[in-house]
């Protein structure tokens, strides 16, 4: 069993995303390529952006800290601290409207 501060990582993936080119950093906290499942914990400085996307499978988008935005075509959805957005089954966009970190959950096709 493993145990992990989702806190702690959203702080320091906060910080990280600060100085960071692009504006945004992650950390795989469970799962990658071999597995079904994979979390991930993404932090974004205000005004970054994850480029509109397919999406690899069922995923979720869980606020954990600050404020976002997801966009699908003309619809968009802002989402704050405890949030849990469903990841439409179409290409998409993440922005953060302040300093924020997300977990995404994904459970890839195969």
């Amino acid at each position: 069993m493993q145990k992990v501060s989702l806190e702690a990582l959203a702080r320091q993936q906060v910080n990280l995303a600060t100085t960071a080119g692009g504006g945004h950093t992650a950390d795989t906290v469970y799962g990658g390529h071999e597995k079904v499942l994979r979390q991930t914990v993404i932090g974004l400085r205000q005004g970054a952006r994850l480029a509109e996307h397919e999406n690899p499978g069922e995923a979720t988008v869980q606020v954990l800290h600050g404020r976002v935005r997801m966009t699908a075509g003309t619809q968009s959805w802002d989402a704050r601290t405890g949030d849990l957005l469903i990841v439409p089954d179409a290409r998409h966009s993440l922005e953060a409207l302040e300093d924020s970190a997300v977990l995404l959950t994904v459970a890839k096709l195969r």
